[in-house]
């Protein structure tokens, strides 16, 4: 198969890279030191997505895997694993966390598979995690965390039953927000505002809403109409570290209500 074939010459061409006469950078690079450009590329892959183009994905996902098959070669270089063994176990688990697709378990809803997979991995772990929060990534984004964080025990029935609750929550959280600081204490503050975001990320998951992309979007708007006061106020011959912020405030907003 002419896709097999692309393959080996991948990993062909990572040895090259590697060895004696390849690049000097790539022969640098240890697990270590690829850990940015991992997370990266993995995030290009999603601006790609985002973006609707399929060639610009198509890249983005070549990408990523010459990051795998970047780190499959420093191990092999190691002794302690390569290329056949990552794609070996991935068939395994992969085969076994679908026993509805590649055995007899009946299950018929995303639902009910989310609650089998969840008991399969409990399972390959020999029961040591006991915590049904044992596995989570240590620096996966703290409101994407907690978004995880909130729909792992939701599973088990440890949710609010009604929308207003939730938000009644995310008032309480306010006013202890401004309870420390009228209190002006700081590290008090700092725990409130925790909770505070902890309660939007759980509103967001109560609403089915991604908080992480709901805050991406938020943040990329926010970039844009700013851009064009920029925009405007050079138009007017304005420098914007002279201008003062009511004068700026108007221009917001008149922009806000041109949207």
């Amino acid at each position: 198969m002419q896709g097999n074939n692309f393959f080996q010459e991948l990993i062909a061409l990572m040895e090259k890279l590697r060895g004696p006469e390849g690049c000097p950078w790539d022969k640098e690079q240890t697990h270590e030191s690829l850990k940015p450009y991992l997370v990266e590329e993995a995030y290009e892959v999603i601006d790609a997505i985002d973006s609707g183009d399929p060639e610009k994905l198509k890249e983005e996902l070549g990408d990523l895997l010459f990051q795998v098959i970047f780190h499959a070669r420093i191990a092999k270089e190691r002794n302690t694993f390569d290329i056949r063994g990552i794609l070996k176990g991935c068939l395994e688990k992969m085969t076994s966390r679908h026993p509805h697709v590649f055995g007899e378990e009946q299950l018929e809803t995303a639902e009910e598979v989310l609650r089998a997979w969840h008991k399969i991995k409990h399972k390959e772990s020999g029961g040591k995690e006991k915590s049904i929060l044992g596995s989570l990534p240590r620096h996966m984004p703290a409101l994407q965390k907690a978004y995880k964080v909130q729909k792992k025990v939701s599973r088990v029935g440890f949710d609010w039953q009604k929308v207003e609750d939730v938000i009644d929550k995310m008032e309480e959280e306010l006013k202890e927000v401004k309870q420390a600081l009228s209190q002006r204490d700081k590290k008090k503050v700092e725990e409130e505002l925790g909770d505070l975001l902890f309660s939007t990320a759980n509103l967001s998951r109560f609403l089915k809403v991604n908080p992480e992309e709901a805050l991406e979007k938020a943040i990329k708007k926010f970039i844009e109409r700013f851009k064009r006061v920029e925009r405007e106020l050079a138009s007017q011959g304005k420098e914007i570290e002279n201008v003062s912020l009511e004068e700026m405030d108007k221009i917001w907003n008149e922009l806000k209500k041109l949207e």
